[in-house]
């Protein structure tokens, strides 16, 4: 797949032309910082060019297996960013610069970047069985080819291209993943309102975990360190359960044992 190829994809297309999604894995090893990291550099240093507007950062956790060489969680990125058609070649020719010098010494990283009306059903079911089975290069790179969709290997032995097409699939889908980075999110520490959150952040809604019951715009969350959106439906959603209101919060952030089910 070429930049060509990726901008003619974009042409005749409706108003989500200029949204793309930039999958990188495997940028990391056990002495250096994560993908995570990587990829909030990566967004910030597209802003920083003028190149593209980041909207939101996810992660999205793939198969945990001995057999899988990787680092530690074995978790991808995806970037949704909104770009112009002719400042596509820009954006990849970043990306690539980008992981090629920072990726760590011993990663496989791969990149991914596809408009997000262009990626097909077949890409999402990719992104899923990327989670619950052992998936091939080839298998990434001829769907990457068949759907026309741009997949590169950058360092090593390219495993990375793996864990970015399924990150794309899986952003794309909308119900998978937790929000690493979105405007005002990583900011936010303390205890909020539901309101602040909901106005000053890019979280889209509040939900509590064990029922479905509404709260209060006034109820007060406990968000330390910051809060930890999880993607449903495309929209990320801050989930929740009962506080302690002795203590100075309604509601507080539900746990790791919760959220690693998304």
């Amino acid at each position: 797949m070429t930049v060509h190829d990726v901008i003619e994809s974009t042409a005749g297309c409706n108003h989500d032309a200029s949204i793309l999604l930039v999958g990188i894995d495997d940028t990391d090893n056990l002495m250096s910082p994560g993908t995570g990291y990587h990829a909030r550099q990566l967004g910030e240093r597209l802003a920083a060019k003028g190149i593209a507007r980041v909207c939101d950062i996810t992660r999205h956790q793939l198969l945990f297996d001995r057999r899988i060489p990787y680092t530690s969680h074995n978790s991808s990125l995806c970037l949704r960013v909104e770009v112009a058609p002719d400042g596509i070649p820009s954006l990849i020719a970043v990306c690539r610069d980008y992981l090629v010098a920072n990726s760590a010494t011993g990663s496989d990283a791969g990149l991914c970047v596809a408009p997000w009306s262009a990626v097909p059903p077949e890409v999402e079911a990719f992104g899923t069985c990327a989670k619950r089975e052992i998936l091939t290069r080839d298998a990434a790179v001829e769907l990457a080819i068949r759907t026309h969709l741009y997949l590169e290997g950058l360092t090593g032995d390219h495993g990375g291209m793996i864990g970015a097409l399924a990150a794309v699939g899986l952003r794309r889908g909308g119900n998978d993943g937790r929000v690493a980075w979105r405007p005002g999110v990583r900011e936010t520490t303390g205890i909020v309102t539901a309101d602040f959150l909901l106005r000053h952040t890019g979280i889209d809604a509040i939900r509590r975990y064990d029922d479905d019951q509404s709260i209060d715009g006034s109820d007060r969350i406990e968000v330390f360190r910051w809060p930890r959106p999880v993607l449903i439906d495309g929209q990320a959603v801050l989930l929740i359960e009962k506080g302690d209101p002795n203590h100075g919060f309604d509601w507080k952030l539900v746990s790791k044992d919760i959220l690693s089910q998304y």
